[in-house]
């Protein structure tokens, strides 16, 4: 089965894994990556740059109506949630926040979820709360394949157990074995 987005959901932690992943995806990997990682309302977009430095492929923040384009690796701005449209388009909200946060990782989840049906790969990763789950929960719902980063690996350990109590995902993988996964899909 041919994959044509992932998602992924990380909290605390999550630059240090972040900056793994994204330096070890290869040039010729073509499936778009969304990233919602938990930031404040007033964060700089500087950590972005500094993956795009250390990337294979584009990082950048994305853009209201941008068309999900292969072989780059989006992340939702500060103080947005970021929804995927039917047509695979990106629409920002300032909508309430879900889980104490916006953006929200079952925000995206959800609506990735409703766009992509079984040809999304949900990954939810370090963190300090609940967001994702019910994500997660949907993407599995809708045949999606649903990875968690295992809890044993995870600087904070709550979001992928979270994800535990809730679903039984496909896989339960260390962030090397997340990496090796993802680039045999290529």
């Amino acid at each position: 089965m041919r994959y044509e987005a992932i998602v992924i959901g990380v909290s605390s932690g999550g630059m240090n894994v972040l900056k793994i992943i994204s330096a070890a995806l290869p040039t010729d990997f073509k499936i778009p990556i969304i990233v919602v990682q938990h930031v404040g309302a007033h964060s700089d977009s500087q950590w972005i740059q500094l993956l795009n430095e250390k990337s294979n492929l584009h990082v950048k923040e994305a853009d209201e109506k941008e068309k999900i384009e292969n072989g780059k690796i989006y992340f939702a701005p500060p103080n947005y949630h970021l929804l995927i449209e039917k047509d695979k388009t990106f629409s920002l909200t300032i909508d309430e926040r879900v889980n104490f946060a916006r953006p929200a990782i079952d925000v995206l989840f959800e609506s990735a979820a409703e766009a992509y049906r079984n040809k999304l790969i949900g990954i939810v990763l370090t963190g300090s709360n609940n967001d994702g789950t019910k994500g997660i929960k949907r993407i599995k719902e809708c045949g999606g394949l649903t990875i968690i980063q295992d809890p044993k690996t995870a600087e904070s350990p709550y979001m992928p157990m979270s994800v535990l109590t809730a679903i039984e995902p496909d896989h339960i993988l260390s962030i090397e074995n997340i990496i090796a996964f993802l680039i045999k899909l290529k």
